[in-house]
């Protein structure tokens, strides 16, 4: 039959609070970071057309855990705990902090990260934070500049442009995205299905 997939098929398999309670490493692994209010969750919803899949809630900042899920490209989705705006004690957001900085920095087989940005605030300090992290080591990054729909086409596509040439580098790739209406999501979908696929022997 085959076909370009039209949403990766996915299915929880764990938490972790840290690293050395994550699964074992022996798949491609691809982490979703953004911001608590960025859309996360409901970027990796509309991905998988899926919209129980991840816990999403009108107060950012429910994932508190680095959530595992198997796809049907043999490799891993992994979302990780939403920066900014969570209500909890800092001591308690300072650990999770630590833990995705360390599943970053030591997870041997995450290959890539898909950077959630709310479109209409582009590189907050998070984001930024993220993308320098990003250029010290060999990973790539994909960037979703989410909530496209909340723009007209020319201030989105104006957005795009400069967000492109911020991150001129094969490192880095962008493009539009709507986790509403689902504009982007055929190039989100390839783009991953191409890193989750694990590589042949």
């Amino acid at each position: 039959m085959g076909g370009r997939p039209d949403r990766i098929v996915a299915h929880f398999l764990t938490s972790a609070p840290t690293l050395k309670e994550c699964p074992p490493p022996v798949v491609p692994e691809v982490a979703i970071a953004g911001r608590s209010n960025s859309g996360k969750s409901s970027v990796l919803n509309q991905l998988t057309r899926n919209h129980h899949l991840a816990r999403t809630s009108k107060t950012p900042g429910r994932t508190q855990l680095l959530n595992f899920f198997e796809t049907n490209e043999g490799g891993r989705l992994v979302d990780l705990p939403g920066y900014g705006y969570a209500r909890v004690a800092k001591s308690q957001k300072r650990i999770w902090e630590d833990n995705v900085e360390e599943y970053l920095a030591r997870r041997e087989n995450l290959i890539a990260i898909v950077l959630v940005m709310d479109i209409r605030h582009l590189f907050e300090p998070f984001d930024v934070m993220m993308i320098n992290w990003i250029r010290q080591t060999q990973l790539s990054m994909h960037v979703l500049l989410n909530k496209a729909d909340k723009l007209r086409h020319g201030a989105a596509t104006s957005a795009l442009r400069s967000a492109q040439q911020r991150l001129a580098s094969p490192q880095f790739s962008l493009q539009l995205f709507s986790a509403l209406t689902g504009v982007g999501r055929d190039e989100a979908i390839e783009k991953l299905s191409a890193w989750l696929t694990p590589p042949t022997s």
